[in-house]
């Protein structure tokens, strides 16, 4: 995994600032409050939150959102150049579908020790056996986005 520069960590917070704000319209729906945008030449192209439980899609993921709305956007599957900001390390499946995506790199938030595919539980971004690598950079604004979804359990176990 990528460590940040200082310069290179101010943008990289900034973005991931705005999935911040997009995992905070999960929460205030009820979901999970993940969030994602995706950046190509500094514009955010797509964005996506969580929204499994509301459209009753498992692939309703922030990310795979944020992808389509890039796709559909740019009249193209291919991503090349793009950057994913997400608030939580990516699942196998959002990890095949930026591989598929052929996005340059992923920056999280917090670790997913029970389905971070991008260096926690398993590197499936970086598998030297696809035709696609992802870049990683992780632990940007990983406390914010922590104690978002924090706050979300917190909340269920109360209910």
């Amino acid at each position: 995994m990528d460590r940040a520069f200082a310069g290179e960590r101010t943008k990289h917070e900034f973005f991931m600032k705005e999935a911040l704000l997009e995992a905070e319209k999960a929460l205030r729906k009820g979901e999970i409050p993940i969030g994602a945008v995706l950046v190509q030449d500094g514009a955010i192209i797509g964005r996506g939150h969580n929204l499994r439980e509301t459209a009753h899609d498992p692939t309703a993921h922030a990310e795979i959102i944020a992808l389509r709305e890039a796709g559909a956007k740019l009249s193209s599957w291919r991503l090349p150049g793009a950057i994913l900001y997400v608030t939580l390390e990516p699942c196998p499946m959002c990890a095949g579908a930026m591989i598929q995506a052929r996005i340059e790199r992923v920056v999280y938030g917090a670790d997913d020790p029970k389905a971070g595919c991008a260096g926690t539980l398993l590197n499936l971004l970086q598998y030297p056996g696809f035709n696609h690598r992802v870049k990683i950079t992780g632990g940007i604004l990983a406390e914010e986005a922590a104690g978002l979804l924090q706050q979300f359990f917190q909340e269920r176990r109360k209910k």
